[in-house]
């Protein structure tokens, strides 16, 4: 797997800021026989259902570890000027730390502080994002789960060319996202070698998706919908063009599929939020300090498919795919 993620980490290169070696560090930290409430502050992009779950398996984590937190959450509603707000916001109210869930709310908040621990996660590129000075060692302030998995990307590439005989590949992103960008550069990369190519359709908002989506129509055999905060808000809008135009659409992740996507090779955003919540939980205890917690990638991955999406777009389901089926 290291070297598979060395390979996909190519394009993930930048620098992060380093953590003071005191301040913050020593707030959070138990003192022993003292039962402490901490103050976390949370910031998140938009609300959709992958991130809010990514948010109940960051909290279930910090309840399992039995620590006791008040959680002010504040949501940007897509806009990342207001994720500088927030992160401000965060700062000056003093919180022990920071979970910030999205690339856009982790980005404003390590702009925002370089003493306050902050633990992210549906961060896709977590290297280019300017987050962590690598995946191994963080150096800095900040630390976390990323929402992209190398083998997702291939298995799901994969199973476009050699099950239902994909040729082109469209795309519908947010180009203004950096985690976005990311994917669809990967996955450009990857169909070099598999005689297949990406259709691109950018969006500002998400009032733009189903015009974008539907301008694929016509130019491409399928659909790849990434993580993108701003398409998957809107799925259901890709969902009604999809299945309209009988195109096989795999997603990203598995909140996605249930929500009407055709199937994803990837993970639950619950246990992403959970393992970046234990990190959390170390932190907090004064285990460890962010740039000694190495980032993480999805562990828990599998195939899933959406029967009724399927037989929307007249699909038959091989047995030999054995895929889970979304409820």
């Amino acid at each position: 797997m290291k070297n598979s993620w060395r390979k996909f980490g190519v394009v993930m290169l930048s620098s992060a800021l380093l953590l003071g070696a005191c301040g913050e560090g020593e707030k959070t930290s138990n003192t022993e026989g003292e039962k402490k409430t901490y103050n976390i502050g949370v910031t998140q992009i938009v609300e959709h259902p992958s991130l809010d779950a990514a948010y109940d398996g960051f909290k279930k984590a910090l309840e399992d570890a039995g620590i006791d937190a008040k959680y002010d959450v504040q949501i940007a509603q897509g806009d990342q000027s207001a994720s500088t707000t927030i992160a401000t916001n965060l700062v000056s109210s003093n919180v022990d730390l920071i979970f910030a869930n999205s690339t856009p709310s982790a980005q404003a908040a390590k702009s925002a502080t370089s003493d306050i621990p902050i633990v992210f996660t549906s961060v896709t590129d977590a290297v280019g994002a300017e987050l962590v000075d690598s995946m191994e060692k963080p150096g800095g302030n900040v630390t976390g789960t990323i929402d992209s998995h190398p083998d997702a990307i291939l298995n799901t590439m994969k199973f476009l060319k050699e099950e239902l005989n994909a040729k082109k590949v469209g795309m519908v992103f947010n180009s203004g996202e950096q985690n976005s960008r990311a994917q669809v550069d990967a996955v450009k990369e990857m169909l070099k070698d598999m005689d297949m190519t990406v259709v691109e359709a950018s969006v500002a908002t998400s009032a733009d998706v189903k015009q974008a989506t539907e301008s694929l129509i016509g130019k491409v055999d399928s659909l790849y919908i990434i993580t993108d905060n701003t398409v998957v808000s809107a799925l259901e809008s890709v969902i009604s063009v999809a299945n309209e135009n009988k195109l096989p659409m795999m997603v990203g992740e598995f909140d996605s599929v249930k929500r009407g996507g055709l199937a994803a090779y990837g993970f639950e955003y619950f246990d992403i939020g959970y393992e970046a919540g234990e990190k959390a939980v170390k932190i907090l205890k004064g285990q460890s300090k962010p740039a000694d917690l190495p980032v993480d990638i999805p562990q828990k991955l599998k195939f899933i498919m959406n029967k009724d999406t399927a037989s929307a777009i007249g699909l038959d389901i091989k047995d030999e795919w054995k895929a889970e089926f979304s409820e």
